[in-house]
């Protein structure tokens, strides 16, 4: 059997234009789909074959992977997809969904018999493009010899949490991982912020906690996109953290917990994007400490 498919990938933003690239340099065909065709067309000059629409793009397609803004926007998506699907075709659902939206999506795969993959990925721009995203998937055992490439291509390791998809065990696992990368990435603005209010050079602060249990890559990482004016182009921006941030904490309450950090960390992330940082890497939430604009 052939390890080499052929993909549809609906959504070519940040993530899903550096896994269509990925896919194509590992030898699948690829057949892109962006509602901003603008952002899709330059997968053609990668070997891609750029779509009109989401029914075109997924026509003979073994595999679908979706990776587009939330679960509502995937399920719009795949409906106006759905007279071209076939019967049998792999659905790698990608887009960090929530776990109410699972219910939704893993009920149109059923009334149009796909074989459902709940398949988030951890990483961020440059994670995507150098094909190192960790794909967290659930899904059935026995339609995983199409997907396994697909996985392989976009990302460095596959974690499966469970065979049923429709379970939503990979989203739940990426909601957690997300808690922490957005409560991270909110606490390193503050960080920077207070240092700024006190007049504390901040390369004091990284000096007193460097090589122990304090220091962390990323905080360095972020703090260094912040000082450095490099917020554009984004890793991860502003407004998808935000609505990130807004599906933890649904999940958090849907589960009878309090998450005090991430409902913070929202708001947060939120009027950062008010003051016009939806479109920067989401350490500019930095800026929400701020009423008035801050260079």
């Amino acid at each position: 059997m052939t390890d080499k498919f052929t993909v549809s990938v609906l959504g070519t933003g940040i993530m899903g234009a550096a896994m269509a690239r990925n896919l194509a340099r590992a030898g699948h065909t690829v057949r892109a789909w962006n509602r901003s065709r603008a952002k899709a067309e330059p997968l053609a000059d990668d070997g891609a074959f750029v779509a009109d629409t989401p029914a075109e793009a997924v026509q003979g397609a073994d595999v679908v992977l979706t990776m587009l803004y939330d679960g509502p926007s995937a399920l719009e998506v795949m409906r106006e997809a759905a007279p071209a699907l076939r019967p049998g075709t792999a659905w790698v659902q990608s887009t960090t969904a929530g776990i109410e939206a699972i219910a939704d999506l893993s009920a149109f795969a059923r009334e149009h018999d796909l074989t459902f993959y709940d398949a988030p990925v951890l990483g961020t721009r440059q994670p995507a493009e150098a094909g190192q995203l960790l794909v967290l998937a659930a899904g059935p055992a026995e339609g995983r010899e199409k997907v396994r490439p697909v996985f392989d291509a976009v990302g460095a390791r596959t974690v499966w949490t469970g065979d049923d998809g429709a379970a939503g065990s990979a989203t739940r696992l990426k909601l957690v991982a997300n808690s922490w990368v957005i409560a991270a990435t909110a606490a390193t603005g503050e960080v920077l912020a207070l240092s700024q209010a006190l007049g504390v050079d901040p390369q004091s602060f990284f000096d007193a906690i460097e090589g122990g249990p304090l220091d962390m890559g990323y905080l360095r990482a972020k703090s260094g996109l912040i000082l450095n004016d490099q917020l554009t182009p984004p890793q991860f921006a502003v407004g998808t953290a935000a609505k990130d941030a807004r599906l933890i904490v649904e999940a958090g309450e849907r589960s009878g917990v309090r998450l005090d950090v991430a409902a913070a960390s929202a708001a947060r992330m939120e009027r950062a994007a008010a003051q016009g940082h939806a479109d920067e890497d989401m350490a500019a939430a930095y800026f929400a400490s701020f009423d008035e604009p801050t260079t």
